[in-house]
C-alpha cells in the first residue's frame, strides 16, 4: 500500500499548490501484499536485481548508497533507513546524490513525500541535469519490466505505474519548462508508454498529464511571443513624436491604474518557474556541477526585472515631460496616490517601481515642483519601504498581507505581489550562505529545505487572479508607452526646472551637446 512519510523525510512547510482536475492520480490506491516480493529477496540473484534497482544510481553504485540488502525490511518504504541519507529530528537534513536520487524514486510499495518530490526536483539541477534524471526514472520502469513476470505480479506492476504516473504529473505541474527540451519528452514518452502497458487504466489521466502540458508550453510560448510583440511596439513608438498625451488623461482614477499593474505584474510572475531561482544560482556559481546553458530554457525571471525598470522610467518620465508646474504636481500626487492604492492591494512591487520612480535623481531634484505636492503622504509610503533594519516595516507589512490573504473571502483581498527584488535579494543571500555540499560531500539538504520554503509561497501568490482585462487601452499604454533614457531624463529635468548650480549648468550644456533630443528607451 501507498505510505506517505510526511514525518520523516521533510519539514511541515506547507506546499500550497491550485487545486487539480486530476483526482484520480493521486486517489487511494490498491492494498496489496505481494507473496513475490518476498521470494524476489530470498533469491540470491533477484536480490542483486533489488540492489540494482534501489540504488538508481547513474551507472555506479557505492556502499553508502546502494540501496537494500537481503537482510533488510522487504518494504520499499523503508528507504530512510539508507546510509546515505542523515536525519536529524526526523527531518532529511543531507544525503549522497545517489542516495538523494534513490529517495525521490518511487517504488512498488513506496512513494516519497510530496515536499520532498518539490524541494528535490528544484534543487537537483544543480548536481544534475532534469534529462538526466529522468532517464533515471526511464531506466527504473525498465528494471521493473525486467522482474515481470518472474518476480513482480500484474497488480505489483500496476501500483507500481500508478506511483511513476504520480511522480510525472508531480513534475510536469510544477516544472513544466523542463520538458521544453526534447530529451525530456523522449522519456517522457518511454515512461508513459511502460506505464500504459502494465497499466492501461491509467490513459485517462495521463492524456490529461499530457494535455496540460502542452496547455503551459503553449501558454507559455504565446507568452514570449507577447513580450516580444510588446518590445517591438516599444521600439517603433520611440522613433516616433514626443507623446501627445499622459497617463493620468489615459486613467485618470488611481485606483484603477493600481489594478491594470496589478494586472501586469500578475502575469509576469505567473509565467516564472521555481526553477528560474535556482538557475540564478547556478549562473552566480561557476563551481555548479550543471551547465547554466543547457538548462537554462526560459527568461521570465529577467522579464520581471526588466518591467520593474520600465515602471520606474514610465513614472519619471511621466512627470519630467510636463513642462508646466502644476501639470508636474498633478502627476506627483497622482502617482502617489497610485502608490497608496497598489499598497492597499498588496501590489508591493508595483509600489516599490513608483517610488523608485519618484526617488530618481531628475525626478527629486524639481524642488518647486515638490513644494506643491502632498509630501506627507508619499514619506508614509517611504515608511513602508524603508530599507532600515534589512525592510522591518515592508516584511511586517507583507506578513500582514499575508494573514489578510489567508481570511481572504474575494479574489482582490487574495493578491500578494511581493517587493521581487527582495526576494530574490533573500534567496541569493541564502544560497550564498550555506555551501551546496558539506565537507564531507553530502548534498546539504537543510539549505533546500529553506530554499523551497521560500519558493512554494512565491507559487501561492503567483497564483491570485487578475483583477482586469491585460488588452485593455491602459496596460498597452503602461508597456509600450516611450520612456526616457537616463540622459533624456536629466535634460527634461533640467528643462521643467533651470540648473541649480554649477555641476548641473555643466551637465545641462554635456547632454544637450550628446542627445538630439529624441527620447530613449533605457538600455
Amino acid at each position: 500500500m501507498f505510505r506517505d512519510e510526511s514525518n520523516r523525510s521533510q519539514p511541515a512547510f506547507g506546499l500550497k499548490y491550485a487545486t487539480k482536475s486530476r483526482p484520480t492520480i493521486f486517489g487511494t490506491l490498491a492494498t496489496e501484499t505481494d507473496a513475490k516480493m518476498e521470494e524476489l529477496k530470498k533469491s540470491h540473484q533477484s536480490s542483486r536485481r533489488w540492489n540494482s534497482m534501489c540504488s538508481l544510481s547513474s551507472g555506479t553504485q557505492d556502499d553508502t548508497s546502494s540501496g537494500f540488502t537481503s537482510d533488510e525490511s522487504a518494504s520499499v518504504s523503508q528507504r530512510s533507513s539508507d546510509q546515505g541519507l542523515i536525519f536529524e529530528n526526523s527531518i532529511l537534513s543531507s544525503g549522497t546524490l545517489d542516495a538523494l536520487i534513490h529517495h525521490v524514486m518511487p517504488g512498488v510499495d513506496y512513494y516519497p513525500d510530496r515536499t520532498y518530490v518539490f524541494a528535490f526536483l528544484l534543487s537537483s539541477r544543480l548536481f544534475i541535469k532534469p534529462h538526466a534524471l529522468l532517464a533515471q526514472v526511464a531506466d527504473t520502469c525498465s528494471l521493473h519490466r525486467s522482474l515481470y513476470p518472474a518476480s513482480l505480479s500484474i497488480v505489483s506492476m500496476g501500483t507500481f505505474c500508478r506511483h511513476i504516473v504520480r511522480l510525472i504529473s508531480e513534475w510536469t505541474d510544477t516544472f513544466a519548462y523542463d520538458f521544453r527540451d526534447e530529451r525530456m519528452m523522449k522519456s517522457l514518452h518511454d515512461i508513459t508508454h511502460f506505464c500504459l502497458t502494465f497499466e492501461p487504466e491509467a490513459r485517462k489521466d495521463i492524456s490529461q498529464i499530457l494535455q496540460n502540458l502542452l496547455a503551459r508550453l503553449s501558454g507559455l510560448e504565446r507568452y514570449e511571443e507577447r513580450l516580444k510583440a510588446i518590445s517591438v511596439e516599444a521600439a517603433n513608438r520611440i522613433r516616433a513624436s514626443i507623446p501627445v498625451t499622459d497617463i493620468f488623461e489615459m486613467c485618470p482614477n488611481p485606483t484603477v491604474l493600481a489594478l491594470h499593474l496589478t494586472s501586469i505584474e500578475l502575469e509576469r510572475l505567473r509565467f516564472i518557474g521555481p526553477e528560474e531561482f535556482v538557475q540564478a544560482f547556478a549562473k552566480e556559481n561557476a563551481t555548479v556541477e550543471t551547465s547554466l546553458r543547457d538548462m537554462k530554457r526560459t527568461r521570465n525571471l529577467e522579464a520581471y526585472v526588466q518591467w520593474f525598470n520600465r515602471l520606474s522610467y514610465l513614472v519619471a518620465t511621466e512627470v519630467c515631460m510636463q513642462l508646466k508646474k502644476r501639470h508636474r504636481v498633478r502627476l506627483l500626487d497622482y502617482f502617489i496616490d497610485v502608490a497608496k492604492e497598489c499598497f492597499n492591494l498588496g501590489n508591493f512591487n508595483s509600489l516599490m517601481a513608483i517610488i523608485a520612480g519618484l526617488n530618481m535623481s531628475p525626478v527629486s531634484r524639481l524642488r518647486r515642483t515638490w513644494a506643491k505636492a502632498n509630501v506627507q503622504k508619499f514619506e508614509i509610503l517611504e515608511h513602508q519601504m524603508d530599507p532600515t533594519g534589512n525592510f522591518n516595516s515592508y516584511r511586517a507589512t507583507l506578513k500582514a498581507a499575508m494573514w489578510r490573504s489567508e481570511g481572504a473571502s474575494t479574489d482582490r483581498e487574495r493578491v500578494i505581489i511581493p517587493f521581487f527584488s527582495l526576494l530574490v535579494k533573500d534567496l541569493y543571500f541564502l544560497n550564498e550562505g550555506c555551501a551546496n555540499r558539506q565537507k564531507s560531500g553530502h548534498v546539504n539538504f537543510d539549505k533546500f529545505w529553506q530554499v523551497a520554503k521560500q519558493i512554494t509561497q512565491f507559487l501561492a501568490w503567483k497564483q491570485a487572479t487578475s483583477p482586469v482585462d491585460k488588452n485593455s487601452p491602459v496596460v498597452k499604454y503602461l508597456l509600450t508607452n516611450p520612456v526616457f533614457s537616463e540622459s533624456a531624463l536629466a535634460l527634461a529635468s533640467f528643462e521643467c526646472e533651470s540648473p541649480d548650480n554649477n555641476y548641473e549648468k555643466n551637465r545641462s550644456k554635456q547632454l544637450k551637446i550628446e542627445l538630439s533630443g529624441a527620447p530613449q528607451i533605457p538600455a
